[in-house]
C-alpha cells in the first residue's frame, strides 16, 4: 500500500485521515508543521502528502515546489476549509495533484488516493516501457563502416545538433535516431516519430500541430499533436522528403520560431525541441529538382549521417541472423532453429535489397515455419539463389602445385568474396582487408575483377 503524510496544524484533522487511512492498510505519519514535515520528506518517501493551505509557520501552496524539490514522485493532495476556486487553481498550477476541501469525508479520501495509486502505476509503467525500450535500441554489428556509425551515433549525441539519416529503406535509420535520442540528455523526455510517406498532405498538419475541438469536420475533441509531445524530447521525421512544399514551409516557420497553434486555435504554444530527420533519397537532387526547400535542407540536416546498406557490411549478416533468430525464438516459445552451413553461405552471397528489414522478417519465417530443425537452402525462397554462384567456386580444387598459384587464387577468391558483399565500396573493402588502396587497385587489374556500384 502507499506511504502517506499528513500535513495540518489542527489535531482532530491529522487523527482523523490516520485513523482513516490506517484502517485501510495505508502507512501513515504525520506533521503539525512545514519545517517538521520537511525534514520528513528529506528522510522518508511518501507516495502522497495531505497538505493544510495554511499553517503555523507557512503557506501550504508555497511549500509544494520545495516538496517536488526533493521528492518529484511524491502527489500533494491539497486540503483547506476555505477554499474557493482561486485557490484550487493555483494550488494546481503550482504541482498539486488535487484539492479538497474540509470537512473531509471517507469517501473523498480514499477515491482520492485511488487516484494517485493509478497515477503512480501508470508511470511505473511508463518508466518500464521506456527502460525497455532504450534497452532494446542497440546498433547491431562489428563491421568498420558498423563500427564508424557507432563512434558517429555516440558523438552526435552529446550535443543538442539537428541529424539527418540518409540510408536505403530498411537499413535501420529509425534505430539510429533512437540510439542518439536514448545517449542524449533528451533520454528521460519523449521520442516521438512521424512518417511523412505515410500521412496524406492534408492530414500532415494536424498530425504535427494537432487541433482544437471544432476546428474542422469532425474534430469532436482537443488532438495534442507531435510537436507539443515531443516537448523537452525528440521529434523523429522519417521520409521528411515526402512532405509537400506547402508543409515543408509550414515546418520551416515552426522550426525556426520553436512556436505554434494549433489547428482552429491563436494560442502560441512554445517547444523545446531536437529534430531528427530520415530520408532514403538524395537530398541535394530533391533540392536541384525543386522537391525539397533548401533553407529546410540547410536547417535539418546539420550533421549528416550514413547508415550502410547490409550489402556493405557482410560481416554482420550472421551476426544479425543470430540475433533475430534467438529474439524471435524466445518470442515465439519455441526452439531455435540451426542454419546449415550451406545456408549461411547464401545469406552471405545474397545481395539483400531489403537490407536489414528483410533478413529479419526472413529469419523470423524461418523460426515460425522450422523451429527446432536445421535450416537447408530448399527452406530459403527460391530468389535468394539468383545472384548466389555455385559452390564449387567458393571452394580451391585440392591439387599439388606451386604454392604461389595457390596464394593467388585465395587472394583472388577472397577479393572476390568482398566485392560481392561491400560493392564498389573499396575504402571500405581495403580496410577490412588491411591493405592500402592502391595494393587492392593493383590486384583489382591483376586478377581482372570488376567493381560494381
Amino acid at each position: 500500500m502507499l506511504n502517506i503524510l499528513v500535513v495540518d496544524d489542527e489535531e482532530n484533522i491529522t487523527s482523523l485521515l490516520r485513523d482513516i487511512l490506517t484502517d485501510e492498510g495505508y502507512t501513515v505519519d504525520t506533521a503539525r508543521s512545514i519545517t517538521s514535515a520537511k525534514d520528513m520528506i528529506r528522510r522518508n518517501f511518501y507516495d502522497g502528502v495531505f497538505l493544510d493551505v495554511w499553517l503555523s509557520d507557512g503557506d501550504g501552496i508555497s511549500f509544494i515546489p520545495e516538496i517536488k524539490a526533493i521528492s518529484p514522485k511524491t502527489q500533494v493532495i491539497m486540503i483547506s476549509g476555505h477554499g474557493n476556486i482561486q485557490l484550487a487553481v493555483k494550488a494546481i498550477k503550482e504541482g498539486a495533484f488535487d484539492f479538497l476541501e474540509k470537512p473531509l469525508s471517507t469517501e473523498v479520501v480514499l477515491a482520492v488516493l485511488e487516484k494517485v495509486y493509478r497515477e503512480i502505476k501508470l508511470q511505473q509503467n511508463l518508466e518500464y516501457l521506456k527502460e525497455k525500450e532504450s534497452q532494446g535500441v542497440h546498433i547491431i554489428g562489428n563491421s568498420p563502416p558498423m563500427e564508424e556509425l557507432k563512434k558517429q551515433v555516440e558523438k552526435v549525441a552529446k550535443s543538442n545538433a539537428w541529424v539527418m539519416i540518409f540510408g536505403e529503406n530498411g537499413t535501420g535509420k529509425e534505430l539510429v535516431a533512437k540510439s542518439i535520442h536514448y545517449q542524449s540528455p533528451r533520454k528521460d523526455f519523449p521520442f516521438v516519430d512521424i512518417n511523412a510517406a505515410a500521412i496524406p498532405d492534408d492530414l500532415l498538419e494536424s498530425e504535427l500541430f494537432g487541433y482544437e475541438k471544432g476546428a474542422f469536420t469532425n474534430a469532436f475533441t482537443r488532438k495534442i499533436g507531435k510537436l507539443e509531445l515531443a516537448d523537452k524530447g525528440t521529434l523523429f521525421l522519417d521520409e521528411v522528403t515526402d512532405m509537400s512544399l506547402s508543409s515543408q514551409a509550414k515546418l520551416l516557420r515552426v522550426l525556426e520560431e520553436r512556436e505554434f497553434s494549433r489547428l482552429g486555435s491563436n494560442a502560441k504554444i512554445k517547444v523545446d525541441l531536437r529534430v531528427i530527420s530520415a530520408t532514403n533519397k538524395n537530398l541535394e537532387e530533391e533540392v536541384e529538382k525543386g522537391r525539397f526547400r533548401q533553407d529546410l535542407a540547410f536547417r535539418l540536416s546539420v550533421i549528416p549521417i550514413m547508415v550502410p546498406p547490409l550489402r556493405e557490411r557482410g560481416e554482420d549478416i550472421l551476426t544479425l541472423a543470430d540475433f533475430y533468430l534467438k529474439k524471435f525464438a524466445n518470442e515465439n516459445r519455441v526452439e531455435l532453429p540451426i542454419l546449415s552451413e550451406e545456408t549461411k553461405r547464401i545469406l552471405l552471397n545474397y545481395r539483400w535489397p531489403g537490407n536489414v528489414r528483410e533478413l529479419k522478417n526472413l529469419m523470423e519465417r524461418v523460426v515460425i515455419l522450422h523451429s527446432g530443425s536445421i535450416v537447408t537452402p530448399k527452406e530459403l525462397p527460391s530468389y535468394m539463389y539468383q545472384n548466389v554462384r555455385a559452390s564449387k567456386e567458393d571452394v580451391l580444387p585440392i591439387t599439388i602445385r606451386p604454392l604461389k598459384d595457390v596464394r593467388e587464387e585465395a587472394e583472388k577468391l577472397v577479393i572476390k568474396k568482398a566485392l560481392d558483399v561491400m560493392g564498389g565500396n573499396l575504402k571500405e573493402i581495403a580496410k577490412v582487408l588491411d591493405i592500402d588502396l592502391s595494393s587492392l587497385y593493383r590486384k583489382l587489374k591483376q586478377y581482372q575483377l570488376e567493381v560494381y556500384d
